[in-house]
């Protein structure tokens, strides 16, 4: 019997040098299919309020929103690690608002641990949660969630005193206690520096070969967001066009009266 992999067992993926492959996912069929092909782990994003509910960005998605997500992947007893992003002001306001609404992800959604966006001035609420065993990953470099402050979606740390920061935000998830970091949109060899600079993983997204995995999100790979494309993005298949011609033939057959059929009818 395949067991459910643990934080330990993706900080062992590093040791070893074996890639971390990670996706996003926010419904029951996708994290069956997904899992049965053997991701390591799968992120419950808050990107779900743009691919999923059609928000222009994720800062609107709610705790109730994400739960729901959450408990619809976690229905399908992924062996993945899943990982439930927390969506913005469920952990900004108070570290005791923070612990909560990351132990309700845990208790009542059923994953195993959270992601949290920033770095250095959010540590003291990262070690809050996990000092009452909640794995925290953290999340620097371009963060959606600080997108109005960033100017929009745009790569950081290209100079060099924004690299030093993002290098020391780094540094200080890992002291505060986060099991992994996702380093999004960033140059490649800042990447590759943090990654040598860590004991915990890194994931990449927009960060180049030289990060520990790698993390998309799923909508992306398939090809069924049409909001936009960002370089960083391969696309594995093309499912709109399927999906739309399904949905054509379907209308096509019920105006033509071609369905039902008579296998699809009980005498």
């Amino acid at each position: 019997m395949v067991k459910q992999k643990s934080i330990i067992d993706i900080g062992k993926m590093k040791e070893s040098g074996e890639k971390i492959a990670m996706l996003t996912c926010y419904d029951y069929p996708t994290a069956r299919i997904m899992d049965s092909c053997g991701v390591d782990m799968i992120l419950v994003g808050d990107s779900a309020g743009v691919v999923f509910a059609g928000y222009e960005n994720t800062l609107p998605i709610t705790m109730d929103e994400m739960l729901y997500h959450v408990k619809a992947v976690m229905r399908a007893h992924p062996k993945a690690l899943v990982i439930a992003d927390m969506p913005f002001m469920s952990y900004q306001i108070t570290i005791a608002e923070a612990k909560l609404n990351s132990g309700r992800m845990i208790k009542e959604g059923g994953v195993a641990a959270v992601k949290i966006e920033g770095g250095e001035p959010i540590c003291d609420t990262i070690k809050a949660i996990t000092d009452i065993d909640i794995p925290v990953m953290a999340h620097i470099g371009l963060t959606p969630q600080s997108i109005h402050r960033m100017g929009g979606y745009k790569v950081q740390g290209k100079g060099s005193e924004q690299a030093e920061r993002l290098i020391a935000d780094a540094l200080a998830v890992e002291k505060a206690g986060a099991f992994a970091v996702v380093l999004e949109g960033i140059p490649q060899s800042l990447a590759v520096r943090i990654t040598e600079s860590l004991s915990i993983p890194t994931i990449g997204i927009g960060a180049g070969a030289g990060c520990d995995g790698q993390v998309l999100v799923i909508h992306d790979i398939l090809g069924l967001c049409e909001k936009y494309s960002p370089k960083f993005v391969k696309r594995y298949a093309e499912c709109s066009p399927i999906i739309s011609a399904a949905v054509s033939g379907y209308i096509s057959d019920v105006k033509s009266s071609r369905f039902p059929a008579a296998e699809h009818s009980f005498n």
